[in-house]
């Protein structure tokens, strides 16, 4: 049964500008909590139902650890990746498989060349082709198969949504969104899917980067009670690794580095989420499902959530983070901007649909 809705309620986010005009609108929901959970700023619909697609890999690794996943800190980031197929991510891979005993064999995710199109060519060189240790969820696949191992699990149907894995994602999904996932389907990489609202994705950031964030700074392997949860590991691997979550100039890793302890994923189909260390969180989904203006949006929602505030924060870099270039001719005519906290002239904050 398909729910209708998704856009019921969605708000201009983001326009792009191509001279003096604004050439595309990109509508959807936006919502930014604060420590407590509570709504900051709401543009749209919090409570909008969605898929999380990859931004719900964190939340899966957090389930992995939780059953016996035991990895060092950059194949933890690893598992929680939507990676771009570098050398350095292809050999983690390995690494994590090996470490089970197990081979790329195994791997049960759909195949597909790196994202990093310098990684592609190099890729398509050798004479390989799509693979799935290429694919960009290639990490989440191979720490499953390796959860299994350690748990005791049957590897063969480790994707099965009744299998004892899928059983605990999905367990954890509702715990850490405060969400009973209402649908269920298969992603891209051809792992099972939970839905949940926007707020509940964005509450589940803020959980793990709260957590991290108690502990103290980032690097720190364990607290003096003993070993750090699972959701302060899985935080603490992804804001200390940021190149293992994405690769080279994607928007998540360059957020990661502009703001210590920030655990950010990006999502296909327009989404994003991100938490800060004192548990202050966001997440959006673009309506039309475009990456365009995902980078800016993202820049703009953690200003908004205060990232700036937090100790050893690069302004200049997360300005960076979100500056999308609008071309003509191969130089830049434009920019996409969001009408979150644009520049002088653009609209404000708070206005038609927006709430804070």
């Amino acid at each position: 049964m398909v729910t209708a809705g998704i856009d019921r309620g969605a708000v201009p986010l983001a326009e792009v500008v191509r001279g003096d005009l604004v050439e595309s609108v990109h509508l959807g929901h936006l919502v930014v909590l604060d420590p407590h959970g509570d709504v900051v700023l709401a543009a749209g619909e919090p409570t909008a139902q969605i898929w999380p697609r990859s931004s719900l890999k964190p939340l899966q690794a957090v389930a992995m650890v939780r059953a016996g996943l035991d990895l060092p800190p950059e194949l933890l980031a690893l598992a929680a990746a939507s990676h771009s197929g570098e050398p350095v991510h292809r050999d983690g891979v390995q690494a994590i498989l090996a470490g089970a005993g197990l081979s790329a064999d195994a791997l049960r995710n759909t195949p597909g060349l790196p994202m990093y199109p310098p990684a592609a060519a190099d890729w398509l060189r050798a004479g390989r082709d799509a693979e799935q240790i290429t694919q960009n969820c290639s990490g989440k696949h191979a720490a499953m198969l390796a959860t299994c191992v350690a748990a005791g699990w049957d590897t063969g149907d480790y994707l099965a949504v009744d299998h004892p894995l899928q059983r605990a994602v999905r367990a954890t999904v509702t715990e850490l969104t405060g969400t009973e996932p209402e649908h269920v389907t298969t992603d891209g990489c051809g792992a099972p899917l939970f839905a949940t609202t926007l707020r509940g994705l964005a509450r589940s950031f803020g959980t793990l980067a709260g957590a991290a964030g108690r502990h103290g700074p980032a690097g720190q392997e364990a607290a003096a009670d003993g070993p750090l949860e699972p959701t302060a590991r899985v935080a603490q691997a992804m804001s200390t690794h940021p190149e293992m979550v994405a690769g080279t100039g994607r928007e998540d890793t360059l957020a990661m580095r502009a703001v210590p302890g920030v655990v950010a994923k990006i999502g296909a189909d327009g989404v994003c989420a991100a938490g800060l260390p004192d548990g202050s969180s966001l997440a959006f989904k673009v309506l039309d499902g475009a990456d365009r203006p995902r980078p800016a949006l993202l820049a703009a929602a953690l200003r908004l959530a205060g990232a700036l505030d937090v100790r050893g924060a690069d302004p200049a870099a997360l300005v960076a983070v979100g500056h999308v270039a609008v071309l003509g001719g191969g130089r830049p005519v434009g920019e996409v901007r969001t009408v979150l906290d644009g520049p002088p002239g653009a609209r404000s904050a708070v206005g038609p649909g927006v709430r804070s």
